[in-house]
């Protein structure tokens, strides 16, 4: 099983916290804060670019 190194929730406005981490290998993680078992992953350049994209306000939230 990989470990994830998760990084301090983010806690936007409202009840959306979430948690990013990686792994030794280059993947990616996202999880709601709580429910870490359940994540989504991709590469660390997926999830930087969707990032970018949120910052950018291509999309003002991720669900």
């Amino acid at each position: 099983m990989t470990e994830i190194n998760w990084e301090d929730a983010f806690c936007g406005e409202g009840n959306s916290c979430f948690r990013i981490g990686t792994d030794n290998e280059g993947n990616a993680f996202i999880a709601v804060l709580g429910e870490e078992d359940r994540y989504l992953t991709d590469s660390q350049d997926a999830l930087r670019n969707l990032i970018r994209d949120i910052k950018a306000g291509k999309a003002d939230h991720l669900l």
